[in-house]
């Protein structure tokens, strides 16, 4: 298994105006990562600050499995986030 930085864009659904907390399909979303999370597939994620986006560090043998596994994303699914880059990840610093 090898580490993938991913960066996850908000895509046409997102709704600028509304706190993460508050876009429709939250609680789906959040179940759906604590899910990812719990299996040890994503290791780390979060959105960046003052950005459209989101960063998320997965173990993952290729970036075909990471986007078979996003794809059932209800946000990936309603267009609230969508996958704009993947790429082998090297950790140098630190632990994970």
């Amino acid at each position: 298994m090898k580490l993938f930085a991913v960066i996850r864009t908000f895509g046409g659904a997102w709704n600028p105006s509304l706190p993460l907390e508050q876009q429709q399909e939250w609680a789906e979303h959040a179940s759906f990562m604590t899910t990812l999370e719990n299996e040890g597939f994503v290791l780390l994620g979060g959105p960046l600050e003052g950005a459209s986006e989101a960063l998320l560090i997965f173990r993952a043998g290729s970036a075909e499995e990471i986007l078979d596994r996003l794809q059932q994303d209800p946000w990936s699914k309603s267009g609230t986030l969508r996958v704009t880059k993947i790429a082998p990840w090297t950790l140098r610093m630190g632990s994970i």
